[in-house]
């Protein structure tokens, strides 16, 4: 009967590979933390979307109350106008005044969609900034690893063959 050879895996070798799978495993957990951070920054960033939109639609509701109330009143002053000239004037009266609230409106918007727009591109800046850092972080990490892990398996070698 032929009898495979004993051969002992010798120690440092048995270290090396320990060391690189838990060197390999904090680069992993560096990347999982990096990408959940990312996920949570753009769930973060989404709440905002949604939050803006909630208060521009509120807003435009708003407004459109304000245009119909404003059309109401309009429409009685009429009715109860004396003459001609008395409803030619509250129909005047009326577009002046609604001319102002509409050019109010429209800048309001208009501050409101640059607001958010720039919380949106600030939240986006800021990811991305985050992201990349974390990603080159972890890249170091990783590249230290390897660099570490290889000269471990260099100086496992050494001693393996010099025992």
């Amino acid at each position: 009967m032929s009898s495979t050879p004993n051969y002992e895996v010798p120690a440092e070798m048995r270290d090396f590979a320990e060391k690189s799978v838990d060197q390999a495993r904090k680069a992993f957990d560096s990347f999982i933390s990096a990408a959940r951070r990312t996920a949570d920054t753009v769930q973060g960033s989404a709440e905002m979307a949604r939050t803006n939109a909630q208060d521009v639609s509120a807003r435009g509701f708003e407004f459109a109350e304000q245009n119909v109330t404003a059309a109401f009143d309009l429409a009685q002053k009429l009715v109860r106008s004396r003459d001609l000239q008395e409803a030619m004037q509250h129909q005047a009266e009326f577009v002046r005044s609604q001319f102002a609230a509409i050019q109010a409106q429209a800048k309001e918007f208009g501050g409101l969609a640059q607001t958010a727009m720039q919380q949106s591109a600030e939240k986006a800046k800021g990811a991305m900034q985050e992201t990349a850092e974390h990603a080159r972080k972890a890249m170091e990490q990783g590249t230290e690893a390897a660099r570490k892990a290889g000269s471990d398996a260099e100086q496992a070698m050494r001693n393996a063959t010099n025992s």
